[in-house]
């Protein structure tokens, strides 16, 4: 059994309503040091695979099928035994 960690975050040429929300909240916080936010997904998969090979070409699927959209996003997988 192999945990997948997934980062998927917008393409730096998309805009990031939520980000900007988010930054806009910040600075009315007081925190005016942080200067951009983007918003992102963390997800965590249990693969069941015969291999750690075999687990991220797994799990690049479900990115590719369901998890990503690979025209406005880009995705980060980390496979941990």
């Amino acid at each position: 059994m192999y945990k997948a960690k997934v980062n998927v975050t917008l393409r730096p040429s998309i805009l990031d309503p939520k980000g900007k929300a988010a930054h806009h909240a910040l600075q009315n916080l007081g925190l005016n040091e942080i200067q951009q936010v983007r918003i992102g997904k963390f997800i965590e998969l249990d693969v069941d695979a015969k291999d750690e090979a075999a687990a991220k070409e797994i799990v690049e699927s479900a990115c590719a099928q369901l998890l990503a959209n690979e025209v406005m996003e880009n995705f980060e997988i980390t496979i941990e035994s």
